[in-house]
């Protein structure tokens, strides 16, 4: 297999780095740790001029009709800055739902103000007893004369208090009071009956929990145009969303892996730089094997977002767990090796080990994937 970038992929990974470079400095990740609203509008404008928020969406609908290889080298270059803008929210995962679930006339308009930067989502599917499992939502809808009216709780919502709209899951509740369908709704941020808890998260970024009472929605929020279960469209986009952060783990691993190496060659003990002491080398080398077992999993996870979904699944879920746990290794080895100024505000290097621990719980982490790889494992054997 030919795994070299092409032409276009290689101008991509060039100027979003170079992009991250200039405009992501840690003044600027600073500053947006005490912004409400996480990012900047501006930044987010410049997204949308340079194609960036077209990237996965079809050509027939505004988009450029990239891959996830593309987007995984986009998502490299954004851990390399810590980048807080909703980028995982609304591209990689909102506008895939909607590709994916909605009508024709939902995809024109919706995508396209998608890539011109004028709408963005958040995916609010996460619930407190669920425990990471995608298929376990207690959050109803219950069809009514003149539209739905949704009853729940949704945690963890990512970049849910700069969303123009949520893309809410919920069962269909059946007149016989069973449940039916995992369905998709779209919710305005001002429905009457829905509560927003905004808070910060962890390495960066916002986050908040909705509550849902008696949400009364018109017929057309219904994503889609009938109730079919969209359980496994959830799959597939929270499969590819994984795929996207490993790849954004592996931009933040590397980076404290260039740090950590420079700053061995300039911190000198006894005389002699950390460096030289055969044992730093040694941590040094590990730390290098650990960033490129990560690369590897992430490119592999990438590869197969579009395979038919046993091996979909089982190449992500080994891949959340593999850099997972290699990111708590490097991120662990930085501090360390930074000694106690790897724990101060001072140095980025505690920002980027939060960015990675936050990583580790998105979705779920390694205990969780290793359980769900090897369940999948048995589906194949069986």
């Amino acid at each position: 297999m030919d795994l070299t970038l092409s032409d276009e992929q290689r101008l991509l990974r060039e100027s979003a780095e170079r992009f991250v470079i200039e405009n992501f400095t840690a003044d600027h990740r600073r500053k947006m740790g005490n912004d409400p609203l996480g990012y900047r509008p501006e930044i987010w404008k410049q997204f949308a001029e340079l194609g960036w928020l077209a990237l996965p969406i079809g050509e027939e609908y505004g988009g450029l009709g990239g891959g996830a290889i593309e987007t995984s080298l986009l998502m490299e270059a954004f851990g390399r800055g810590l980048v807080s803008e909703p980028y995982l929210s609304t591209v990689v995962i909102g506008a895939a739902l909607v590709e994916r679930c909605g009508t024709e006339a939902q995809k024109q308009e919706m995508l396209r103000e998608i890539s011109e930067g004028r709408l963005t989502l958040a995916f609010a599917h996460s619930e407190r007893a669920a425990r990471f499992d995608l298929a376990h939502v207690g959050t109803t809808a219950r069809e009514m004369p003149d539209g739905w009216r949704l009853d729940g709780a949704k945690i963890a919502v990512i970049d849910g208090g700069s969303a123009s709209q949520f893309i809410v899951s919920a069962r269909l509740a059946g007149n016989n009071g069973g449940a039916g369908n995992l369905c998709l709704f779209l919710v305005p941020p001002g429905a009457g009956g829905l509560t927003l808890q905004d808070y910060s998260r962890l390495g960066g970024g916002r986050g908040c929990h909705l509550e849902l009472r008696d949400v009364r929605l018109p017929a057309d929020a219904l994503l889609g145009d009938d109730s079919a279960d969209k359980l496994p469209a959830i799959e597939a986009v929270v499969d590819r969303a994984m795929a996207a952060l490993g790849s954004e783990a592996v931009g933040i691993m590397q980076t404290l892996l260039d740090a950590t190496l420079e700053y061995t060659k300039i911190r000198k003990q006894f005389g002699r730089p950390l460096a030289a002491n055969q044992v730093i080398k040694h941590r040094l080398a590990d730390m290098a094997m650990q960033t490129d077992e990560a690369r590897s999993m992430a490119l592999r996870a990438s590869l197969t977002v579009d395979a038919e979904p046993l091996a979909r699944s089982r190449a992500a879920s080994a891949a959340k767990a593999k850099i997972g746990k290699c990111a708590r290794f490097v991120a662990e080895q930085s501090v360390q090796l930074h000694g106690g100024m790897g724990v101060t505000e001072e140095l980025d290097i505690g920002a980027y080990f939060k960015r990675l621990v936050a990583f580790d719980t998105l979705f779920g982490g390694s205990a969780y994937h290793y359980r769900r790889h090897a369940a999948l494992r048995g589906r194949v054997q069986a």
